[in-house]
């Protein structure tokens, strides 16, 4: 993943429902699940919900496919796994890596 996408990606889930939406379609798994579902899941209205997959679908990090009537949203597993690497490529200074790169755990 280039940085340019990184940023997109990073941006689209920089929202409350964005990010909230992309977490319940990774728990949805492939399957995905139709957005009428995914509004009611989320107690988000169907014209807020457009414009947040419109979003993240920008951002390649969900993907629509047609079943019939209804139209099914599913996480892109590989962008979500690309920016993780991104993330994560110079962990720790080439070091192998204790949590948080040896830094205690902060406690919530």
């Amino acid at each position: 993943m280039d940085t340019r996408a990184a940023i997109a990606a990073l941006a689209a889930l920089a929202q409350d429902s964005r990010l909230a939406t992309f977490r319940l379609l990774v728990q949805a798994g492939p399957a995905g699940m139709a957005a009428s579902k995914i509004a009611e899941a989320l107690a988000l209205p169907a014209s807020s919900l457009s414009f947040h997959l419109k979003e993240l679908s920008h951002a390649g990090l969900i993907v629509a496919r047609q079943e019939g009537r209804f139209i099914i949203y599913a996480a892109q597993f590989e962008t979500m796994n690309a920016l993780l690497g991104f993330l994560t490529e110079n962990c720790c200074g080439g070091n192998p890596c204790m949590p948080a790169c040896g830094f205690p755990a902060p406690s919530i």
